[in-house]
């Protein structure tokens, strides 16, 4: 070999260091010159050819995978090793081709086959051409894996989520290839559902809130409040998992993949015509449905309930308890009370279907009778009686006595329990009450006063208390007058307390009465005109019949029409204070 020759070779070998970069870790190109038992000598057109181990070679199935004269890619380890010789890995070049493999699949989203090689804490490593990945636990399945050990040694599709070579971490899901395949099959069944059909699923899981349809590929919600017309509190009524059912479409989302079904919409609706096959007052029969502290559901055909409230099951208790008045399950007979169509509702009551105590009082009493009752309750406005039927009756407490001191004072004589005897009021069926009056079993002492001392006599009486606008005059046991400030004199007065004295007697003229106060209205300054003659306070005790007498006394010897009865008579004084008080406006 001359020097030229030399020359060349060297210019070529520099050449080719030059074109490609002699690093550790730099993929090159070799041929295979010669295997071996244990190696295979490559060319890679160095100084020298170099031996690799043939275990190198072998592939997954333990075949060797190259013969004399092949071209293989195989990882730079050393240049020179310091015997002259330069050190290849194929099975490195494997590593790093598996490594740029990965990360163009992770790139372009593409699926790659591993083989699932051992379980690992939070999941289970997979090897992808010779380069493990990490697979989570929670990545494995779209649903939890109840059998670990199922997956170990099997090879899956997945796809590669996470690529970081500098700590040489790969994340691979299948999970994601699983819900990519299920997305592609849902596309292709939603294509052939529309809104309206009429399609089988099955039930593939239960919940308080409805059922999930199996429509094969897509999941559909079955809705409890869309699987029957009648109230179900939970879907394992009427569906069990597994089973095969008929199902409407009724809503698609074909963006988010989402379908909504109905069961009940596949028979008439119930509730049409409604109105017209129970009309409201009808009475019909029904089962007791549900039981709450409102009231109770009566189901009075199938898919109809209706709400009997609470108010509407006894006439006579309205907070009773539900409980105590109906049991679940049990045929009851109902009256339709309303009827609304439009929001589904129906109101029945029970306590319509029986007599009604109001009604049945008013039937068999009337207005002005004396009837007797227990005490039921006291209260700051009045007593309650028990009365016949076990309804109430109330005395309000101007009814108790004809004075409201008096009322105070009687109302605290009285327990729950006493019998008292009253004079009906006023009976209001529709309204459910009765007013009753204690105070009316008595003449009115003023009405009897009346009697003997007409408007415009004058009388005498004992100031016993003083106000500053006026003062209230007793004219006889329990018979007061008042006596304001702009009738004690012509001038004007301020304060009457600055005229009269508690103790102090006075005479004064009738002028009417004071219906608010129960009490008869007084007047000084008028007293000095034409007057009768003037009277001492009369007794408030006269009775009734010697009133009656009077009066009849009266109409016997008059025969100009004067007004004779209590009612006549206190109407005139009532009259003369309206009068009055419109000429004081």
């Amino acid at each position: 070999m001359n020097k030229n020759m030399g020359e060349s070779f060297a210019q070529l070998f520099e050449k080719s260091l030059t074109d490609t970069p002699m690093l550790p870790g730099a993929i090159i190109s070799a041929t295979v010159e010669r295997i071996e038992d244990k190696y295979v000598i490559v060319d890679a057109g160095l100084k020298s050819e170099s031996y690799i181990s043939i275990d190198q070679f072998y592939d997954e199935s333990g075949k060797l995978e190259i013969k004399v004269g092949d071209e293989v890619k195989v990882a730079l380890e050393v240049l020179e090793d310091g015997f002259g010789s330069t050190r290849l890995s194929r099975e490195r070049a494997k590593r790093l081709e598996s490594w740029s493999h990965l990360e163009r699949a992770y790139e372009s989203k593409e699926t790659i086959r591993g083989v699932v090689v051992g379980r690992v804490k939070g999941g289970f490593t997979v090897e992808i051409n010779k380069v493990r990945a990490f697979l989570p636990g929670s990545l494995v399945d779209v649903k939890p894996i109840r059998d670990p050990e199922a997956f170990e040694g099997k090879e899956f599709e997945f796809k590669v989520i996470k690529v970081d070579p500098k700590r040489n971490n790969i994340v691979v899901s299948r999970r994601a290839v699983l819900e990519a395949e299920s997305n592609v099959e849902r596309a292709a069944v939603l294509e052939n559902i529309n809104e309206g059909d009429q399609v089988k699923g099955i039930v593939k899981n239960l919940t308080d809130y409805g059922a999930f349809i199996d429509l094969g590929g897509v999941d559909g919600l079955l809705h409890i409040t869309d699987m029957s017309w009648k109230r179900i509190k939970h879907p394992s009524e009427i569906l069990n998992i597994g089973d095969e059912i008929k199902v409407k479409v009724l809503k698609i989302d074909r963006d988010n993949v989402r379908v909504s079904l109905g069961l009940k919409q596949l028979g008439g609706d119930p509730w049409q015509d409604i109105s017209q096959r129970y009309p409201v007052n009808a009475k019909i029969s029904g089962r007791v449905t549900n039981i709450t502290d409102y009231g109770c559901f009566v189901e009075i055909e199938e898919g109809i309930e209706g709400l009997v409230h609470v108010s509407e099951m006894d006439w006579t208790n309205k907070n009773v308890n539900p409980n105590k008045v109906i049991h679940l399950g049990q045929e009851v007979e109902v009256m339709v009370l309303d009827v609304d169509a439009e929001r589904r509702r129906i109101s029945l009551g029970i306590k319509q279907c029986t007599a009604n105590p109001w009604a049945a009082f008013a039937e068999n009493h009337q207005k002005g009778e004396q009837v007797k009752g227990k005490i039921k309750s006291i209260t700051d406005f009045g007593i309650f009686l028990e009365l016949d039927g076990g309804i109430d009756g109330l005395v309000y407490l101007s009814d108790i006595a004809w004075s409201e001191t008096e009322a105070q004072d009687t109302l605290r004589k009285y327990q729950k329990g006493d019998e008292l005897e009253a004079v009906i009021l006023t009976i209001d069926v529709e309204r459910e009450r009765i007013a009753l009056g204690l105070k009316q079993l008595a003449e009115d002492p003023l009405a009897s006063y009346l009697i003997e001392n007409e408007k415009g006599t004058v009388v005498a009486g004992k100031v016993v208390e003083v106000e500053q606008k006026h003062a209230i005059i007793e004219l006889a046991e329990g018979i007061r007058g008042v006596l304001r400030a702009s009738e004690i004199s012509t001038d004007k007065i301020e304060d009457v307390r600055t005229k009269l004295n508690v103790g102090e007697a006075i005479e004064a003229k009738i002028m009417g009465t004071d219906r608010k106060i129960h009490a008869i209205t007084l007047s000084m300054k008028a007293k000095d005109g034409k007057a009768p003659p003037v009277k001492k306070a009369a007794k408030a005790t006269k009775t009734v019949s010697a009133a009656a007498s009077s009066g009849s006394k009266k109409k016997k010897t008059s025969e100009s029409g004067l007004k004779t009865t209590f009612g006549d008579l206190f109407k005139d004084h009532i009259n003369g204070t309206d009068d009055k008080e419109s000429e004081e406006k």
